[in-house]
This record gives C-alpha cells, sequence and structure tokens, in this order.
C-alpha cells in the first residue's frame, strides 16, 4: 500500500492534470502547449525566456506522451506537441493531425532516484543494485516500492521495464511496483517514504526542486531503447506556437535543453 503522504502527493498531481488537460483554451488566448512531464523544469524555463523575449505567454500542459498523442487524435486543442517518444509524433503525422512529421528537439536519459542522504546510491557498475536491495528486504518482510511511470502511455515507464528486464528483475519486483500516471509523478513516488526509489527521467533529478531532496546515478543507454523526443506542430497551430517551435530548436532553446541532462542533435 501506498503512505499517505504518497497518496496525497497522487491525488494533488491529478488534480494538477485535470485542471491542465480538462478545460478548453479561452478563446484569443496563449496558444496550448502538450509537453511530456520530463520537460516540466526545462520547458518552463523555457516558455518563460520565450516569453521575455517576445511579450507571448505560453500554456504548458504536462503529462504522459501517450495520453497527449490519443486526446490530439480527439480533437484537443493542442496546438504543439512534445513527446518523449517519437513514436507517438509519426502516429499522428500518418493520420493527419500534424503539419508535418516534426524533428528530434532531444534524446533523454533514465537514471535510479532516490531519497538523498541514504548513503546507498548504487554505483556505475551496478545501477539497479538499489533494486536488487528492495528484493532482499521483502525476503526478509520489509517492503520498499519501486517507482516508475506506467509503461502504457509514458515512453520512460517503457524504458523502466525495459531496464528492469535487461536485468532480469521486472518480473521479481511485480509486487514492489507502483506506477506514475506519467513520469514527473513516479519521481514524487521515488522519493516518498514507502519507496526504496525509482527510474525516472534525469531531466527531473536535475531539476533544483528534486535536486535537493534526492540523488541519481545515470542507466546505461544500451539498457533500453533510445529515448528520442519529437516534437510537431498540430494542424491547429498559429503564429505564436510556431514561433516557439523554432525558437526551441535555435541556441537559447537547445541550451535550456542542455542544462537539463538532455542531449540534441
Amino acid at each position: 500500500m501506498l503512505s499517505l503522504a504518497t497518496a496525497n502527493v497522487a491525488r494533488g498531481l491529478l488534480l494538477v492534470c485535470l485542471l491542465l488537460t480538462g478545460t478548453p483554451a479561452a478563446a484569443g488566448g496563449p496558444p496550448i502547449v502538450a509537453a511530456a512531464s520530463d520537460l516540466q523544469f526545462a520547458l518552463t524555463e523555457a516558455a518563460e525566456q520565450f516569453q521575455q523575449e517576445t511579450g507571448h505567454a505560453l500554456r504548458l500542459n504536462f503529462g504522459s506522451s501517450g495520453n497527449f498523442r490519443r486526446q490530439i487524435a480527439q480533437g484537443a486543442p493542442f496546438e504543439l506537441y512534445l513527446s518523449a517518444d517519437e513514436r507517438y509524433v509519426q502516429a499522428l503525422y500518418k493520420e493527419g493531425h500534424t503539419q508535418d512529421e516534426g524533428v528530434i528537439y532531444a534524446i533523454g536519459r533514465l537514471v535510479w532516484l532516490q531519497r538523498a542522504g541514504r548513503g546507498d546510491l548504487p554505483s556505475a557498475d551496478a545501477p539497479l543494485a538499489g533494486v536488487e536491495a528492495a528484493l532482499e528486504a521483502q525476503a526478509s518482510g520489509t517492503t520498499e516500492r519501486i517507482a516508475l511511470a506506467n509503461p502504457e502511455h509514458a515512453p520512460y515507464g517503457v524504458a523502466a521495464q525495459q531496464a528492469l528486464e535487461h536485468a532480469k528483475l521486472w518480473q521479481p519486483t511485480e509486487p514492489l511496483r507502483v506506477l506514475g500516471e506519467n513520469v514527473s509523478q513516479a519521481a514524487q513516488f521515488a522519493l516518498s517514504d514507502d519507496a526504496r526509489g525509482g527510474l525516472v527521467a534525469y531531466s527531473l533529478a536535475l531539476a533544483p526542486a528534486l535536486s535537493e531532496r534526492s540523488e541519481y546515478i545515470l542507466i546505461p543507454e544500451g539498457w533500453h531503447s533510445s529515448l528520442r523526443q519529437r516534437m510537431v506542430l498540430t494542424n491547429q497551430a498559429g503564429e505564436v506556437a510556431s514561433n516557439f517551435y523554432h525558437w526551441l530548436q535555435q541556441d537559447e532553446g537547445q541550451s535550456i535543453l542542455r542544462r537539463y541532462g538532455f542531449s540534441v542533435e
């Protein structure tokens, strides 16, 4: 069972998601951007910088890439879509919902994240040692949760599953896993009192809001499929969304992404 604190976090994040994605844009309001939750801090900073330079605000919505892909196909009023998995963008293009196939804007990384001060951060040689320790604790009657995003619709959840499968830990951890609706929620779960840690986005581990109370180790890139993150303008995109799309591909936008651990092409 999740702790009360974890449950409260989950309810709070769910409420935020409903507020962000459940209401249409006001007529003439800022363009709505649908972005993978690993961009929560990086894209917020980018949007603030863009507004300072151009005077144009953006309405950012963060969530799982798979859920946004479905919502765009159903006509949601998003003008720009930044996915953590390029295949969702490619599928929308084939279905006729976007202006083109978009562009790769970043390559993401996966990390093992845990609360700071534990004194048992895994090494680069054994980055999933925390998972193995949680399994040993379970055998002794202690439950320590392992957090990840839901692989059914979150690309970082897929990567986490693949990393666990690589280490032959996917099946053994079934009773310990707690799934976040997206990778941002999974990061909150990973730092909760009843969790050993979790597999989440590198960009979140680097964000000041989390880095002050956590520590991490990178998961080898070869342990999971490449997190090729693609963005695209939808058929509803206007001038401001288009300008931001191109701004993110320039030096200022790319430098912000680099600071949050993304590699760029």
